[in-house]
């Protein structure tokens, strides 16, 4: 896998990647897969394109 900080937006991983939830249930993704990195995203923990909307620098 490899995780990429994509400027002002998002990590994007490309791989698999396994996501353990707070709850103990997992999700596996395959392929690409943005990360919110902004702390907007109503679809956490994944990328929902609000990083655009307030302006996110980093």
């Amino acid at each position: 896998m490899n995780v990429t900080v994509l400027e002002n937006g998002p990590l994007l991983c490309s791989g698999k990647i396994t996501i353990v939830y707070p709850d103990g249930r997992i999700e596996e993704k395959q392929n690409n897969t943005a990360l919110c990195r902004c702390g907007a995203s109503a679809n956490k923990p994944f990328c929902d394109g609000n990083h655009n909307k307030i302006g996110f620098k980093g």
